[in-house]
């Protein structure tokens, strides 16, 4: 099971979700509590392992910008949060080394995200970063297209239900482990990854997603 920590804002918050376990760490770049620099997110970047999957975040971003920052912050995948276009969600995937591209749960772009050209696919809540939860039974037409990250108002308490219920290639969770907006509390950062890791070995083995992802760590 593939765990992300979204909405790092400090090395300490960053070295810890390493520490706890997580496979990637998100920084925002949109409009958020949680918004740092580019230049703050590579100097965080900087100080993790090489196998972490570092993310920027962002939201309706020109493409051009969104290259640039990535760059600009050395980060392995960005994350596209708005109403990208598959033809722009293409061009930013063209220059960087991996694409998540965020649906709104119910959402009709949905049943087309193979033709944004992206790695991943987040199904995530109606608003975005609200921390507020959706009916999982939405993201199972994800399912089988491309891996899936599912988000939005997850918690140590909830993560497990939502595994069982959509059996997603990953989770993230922003909110759901915060003691205040862009600060994580390390015990429930623990219990959100132990919590997540223990429901996915519980499921059946998925079968292998389709594509050229997931040797993503051998890559770098």
């Amino acid at each position: 099971m593939f765990v992300k920590i979204c909405g790092i804002t400090s090395e300490e918050d960053g070295l810890l979700a390493v520490a706890m376990g997580a496979d990637a760490v998100g920084f925002l770049f949109a409009p958020s509590p949680r918004r740092i620099s580019p230049s703050l997110a590579r100097d965080i970047a900087r100080r993790l392992p090489p196998e972490i999957l570092t993310v920027g975040v962002f939201r309706n971003e020109d493409p051009r910008n969104v290259v640039r920052i990535a760059n600009q912050a050395r980060l392995r995948a960005v994350q596209l949060h708005g109403r990208e276009s598959p033809e722009e969600t293409k061009r930013v995937r063209q220059q960087v080394p991996r694409v998540i591209r965020a649906f709104r749960a119910g959402s009709e772009e949905l049943e087309q995200a193979r033709s944004y050209g992206a790695d991943i696919i987040l199904v995530d809540a109606d608003q975005p970063g609200s921390g507020r939860v959706f009916d999982w039974a939405l993201a199972e037409r994800a399912a089988g297209s491309l891996p899936v990250i599912v988000a939005g108002g997850l918690t140590p308490g909830n993560v497990a239900a939502a595994i069982s219920k959509t059996r997603p290639w990953g989770v993230d969770v922003s909110t759901g482990v915060e003691s205040a907006p862009g600060r994580k509390d390390p015990r429930l950062v623990r219990e959100f990854i132990n919590a997540a890791r223990q429901a996915a070995a519980e499921l059946p083995a998925p079968e292998p997603p389709s594509g050229a992802l997931y040797d993503w760590q051998a890559e770098f």
